[in-house]
């Protein structure tokens, strides 16, 4: 399956009927078994139906890190990015990829 960002945003929690969907480095994992931690309320809510890379990157909850931009992150911020993907891909199925 691919999904724009436009798309993703579907999968944000809101809709009980959907998945949770949040997309790393351009792939989409289905986190909805985590619903406490990225659905409505969830303290990570703001990555559901987006793409979360440089936000897990910086370790932001900031709004405007929430992108899926690399440009300018440190080797140790690419570092815990690739720390982040780990644990997705050892907890959560993937289930597509972002399309541009």
């Amino acid at each position: 399956m691919e999904l724009t960002l436009d798309q993703l945003k579907q999968y944000d929690g809101t809709d009980p009927s959907k998945p949770i969907y949040i997309s790393v480095k351009g792939r989409i994992f289905d986190v909805s078994t985590g619903k406490s931690f990225y659905g409505p309320g969830g303290s990570y809510a703001l990555f559901a139906g987006k793409d979360a890379t440089r936000a897990l990157a910086k370790m932001s909850k900031n709004d405007e890190d929430v992108i899926g931009s690399l440009d300018g992150l440190t080797e140790k911020e690419l570092g815990v990015l690739a720390d982040w993907e780990k644990k997705f891909e050892a907890k959560y199925p993937i289930v597509g990829s972002l399309s541009a």
